[in-house]
């Protein structure tokens, strides 16, 4: 891990975010961080690539989003 000021902030969130995607039976296999943001010279965390899924995984993420909403 490097010394980034929003490591810990950016991490944390991704592995929420994993967590609660593996409960509804969902992977990104692209989440990660993205790395491109630690070139960056402030100390807002680093973003999180979200990436790529195939249409299996992304219609499981809309249905799982549109249960939440009540939709």
């Amino acid at each position: 891990m490097s010394d980034h000021a929003g490591d810990r902030v950016a991490i944390d969130a991704l592995t929420e975010l994993r967590g609660a995607l593996a409960a509804h039976g969902i992977t990104l296999p692209s989440l990660d961080l993205h790395l491109p943001s630690y070139a960056a010279r402030h100390p807002a965390p680093p973003l999180i690539t979200l990436g790529n899924c195939n249409p299996a995984a992304a219609r499981a993420l809309a249905e799982a989003l549109n249960r939440a909403s009540g939709r």
